[in-house]
């Protein structure tokens, strides 16, 4: 594991949507760590991507950098196991903090603003493979999938993610000691609904235990491309 040299600049962003975007928005994941002094620059994209319809940005907090004084009070294990996974997708052995994952296909280290919407607007004009709705009635969600142009002989997970839209953290020891950091859009809940072929039109239900905001992703199986993605209405 490493981590990326402390940025010194944060890119001012021109995050606003293309005129020719269309189709679902896209997935932002963004793997931080309160232990981890390089990732403030990348929190602080995270806060913009938040306010774009057309970007649907997550913070997921791992754990790896709890052992060097400060225990991120927002981080989880599978967060740590996500972005492992994603590794082996791509064929790296090493994961590292900040990273961006793109509709989990690309990744941007760091806080490279230009080069993160550069990969947004990509994924925004590109044809869709896939549509995704879902409704929320209570704390059960009912999730639509319909495939569109996706690859024959693929299985595809629906997951369900609920989050915070703002957390506060008082940091008081390791590496960003003495620090007041607020983070946007902070992972709380990770589930997967159900396995879908990808084949015909199907509905899925889960039970969402937190009163909190829900996103869905249709993503294909072992950590593969993000074929779509919506809020939970």
């Amino acid at each position: 594991m490493i981590r990326t040299a402390a940025l010194t600049a944060l890119v001012s962003l021109s995050l606003t949507a293309p005129a020719m975007a269309e189709g679902d928005p896209v997935v932002v994941e963004l793997f931080t760590s309160q232990g981890c002094s390089s990732c403030p620059p990348a929190d602080r994209i995270m806060h913009e991507l938040a306010k774009r319809d057309d970007v649907i940005g997550l913070a997921l907090h791992v754990d790896y950098w709890d052992y060097i004084g400060w225990k991120d009070e927002y981080a989880d294990p599978a967060h740590t196991d996500r972005q492992r996974a994603y590794a082996r997708e791509a064929g790296r052995s090493m994961i590292y903090t900040p990273q961006m994952v793109i509709n989990g296909q690309q990744d941007v280290i760091g806080a490279k603003g230009l080069e993160l919407e550069h990969l947004i607007n990509a994924h925004l004009t590109a044809a869709p493979e896939a549509e995704v709705s879902a409704t929320r009635n209570g704390n059960e969600v009912t999730v639509d999938v319909t495939p569109v142009e996706l690859p024959a002989d693929e299985t595809y997970e629906v997951r369900v993610v609920q989050y915070s839209p703002m957390r506060h953290a008082s940091i008081r020891r390791g590496e960003l000691a003495g620090h007041e950091l607020d983070y946007a859009n902070v992972v709380e809940n990770w589930q997967v609904a159900g396995q879908w072929d990808g084949v015909a039109p199907q509905e899925f239900r889960a039970s969402v235990p937190l009163d909190l905001p829900a996103v869905v992703l249709v993503q294909r199986a072992g950590h593969g491309p993000i074929v779509a993605a919506a809020r939970v209405e």
